[in-house]
């Protein structure tokens, strides 16, 4: 086993630390350095450079925008990021969304959203949890009926992180209540300024407003 870099790999590593020396916003490090919550522009700030060095999807194939690395270098980019301290991107959209519709998506959801993960430019929550349906996704009860070229959806999401700052949400909504309670689920990708899509905060002990739950009443999702 080799258990040293190679010179390539060397050299990879100090281009990485310069660059994050070089282009790491003043601003964005003020921000942590005094202790602040930080906005959405703040986190969007060092996303966009990242997305215009090619950098902010090391895991994503290159053909979508991907940085065509190896494990190593991927290893040796997460490790400069966190001995720098550079504030993490949002992985609603990176790692979670965006494989799915790369892998899964039609040739038109892929052009409609694949670009604007990668931009920044459209930022995304996860609905997932529930009262009463937390890790135990199989007790979901938010609803989603077909009616014609639509779903029409019905529920309550919990804990869902910077849904405040989303502009798309990634949702799972029971589509068939008769299936096995594992098999009635359906992904579906809701575009949070729909009518019936009501956003509330739920401020932390500590003050923070961090998460918040989602109301869906009566949301008209396209199929």
């Amino acid at each position: 086993m080799q258990l040293e870099f190679s010179p390539a790999e060397i050299a990879f590593q100090k281009e990485v630390r310069t660059f994050i020396a070089e282009n790491y916003p003043e601003n964005l490090r003020s921000v942590q350095d005094e202790g602040h919550d930080l906005s959405k522009e703040d986190f969007l700030s060092w996303h966009r450079i990242l997305a215009k060095k090619g950098w902010i999807a090391p895991a994503w194939p290159v053909e979508y925008g991907g940085t065509g690395w190896t494990a190593t270098e991927r290893f040796i980019w997460s490790e400069e990021l966190a001995a720098a301290d550079c504030v993490g991107t949002m992985p609603f959209g990176l790692s979670m969304v965006g494989p799915v519709i790369y892998t899964f998506g039609t040739p038109e959801q892929k052009a409609k959203f694949l670009p604007g993960i990668l931009s920044g430019d459209d930022w995304w929550c996860q609905g997932y949890s529930e009262p009463g349906a937390g890790s135990d996704l199989a007790s979901l009860r938010t609803k989603a009926v077909r009616d014609g070229d639509d779903y029409v959806v019905n529920g309550q999401k919990t804990w869902t992180t910077m849904a405040q700052h989303a502009d798309w949400g990634f949702f799972l909504v029971r589509t068939d209540s008769d299936a096995k309670a594992q098999e009635g689920i359906s992904f579906l990708l809701i575009d949070m300024k729909t009518p019936g899509v009501t956003v509330r905060p739920i401020i932390t002990l500590g003050g923070e407003h961090e998460v918040n739950e989602v109301w869906l009443e009566d949301v008209r999702v396209p199929v």
